[in-house]
């Protein structure tokens, strides 16, 4: 078992049952003009968890560690995260990273931990790779676990 997939599986869990309580109204509320609410965030992390499913599933395949990029604020406002159903948001939320967490429990050690040269995490990942140093699906995947846990402690701020 991978530890930051074990804590990715019970991060969400905690998450996803102390959101569950959460009235939509307040889940609704954005803290400033310009900036997510509750519901944005949590879409927001939708988003990431479809676009890190396929990285990671694709690394599997692939020599090096390229992958497309997104626009997040775009994909948030296209989605209309702040119209949807809260409890429908955050099962899908929850059960897509119980999927991913067994992803990555699934891919083999030799290569999740396969340094590659060729990658773009200096431009994907929540902590940077830099560009000429070796990266690992590894790092990756635990990085996206981090970045999770950063948008948890801003929806942990932004409760009432």
């Amino acid at each position: 078992m991978l530890e930051y997939a074990d804590d990715l599986r019970r991060t969400v869990l905690s998450a996803s049952s102390m959101l569950a309580a959460l009235r939509e109204e307040a889940a609704m509320r954005r803290p400033a003009e310009n900036k997510w609410s509750i519901k944005e965030i949590v879409g927001h992390l939708v988003d990431s968890a479809s676009n890190n499913h396929q990285r990671f599933v694709r690394a599997q395949f692939q020599d090096d560690l390229i992958f497309a990029g997104y626009e997040q604020d775009a994909w948030v406002s296209a989605q209309r995260y702040q119209d949807a159903p809260w409890q429908g948001l955050l099962d899908l939320w929850r059960e897509y990273n119980l999927h991913i967490a067994r992803v990555m429990e699934a891919v083999p050690d030799a290569v999740r931990m396969r340094e590659r040269r060729r990658h773009n995490l200096h431009q994907l990942a929540w902590r940077a790779v830099p560009e000429d140093r070796p990266a690992t699906l590894d790092y990756f995947m635990r990085d996206y676990v981090d970045h999770l846990h950063h948008h948890l402690r801003q929806i942990s701020a932004l409760m009432p």
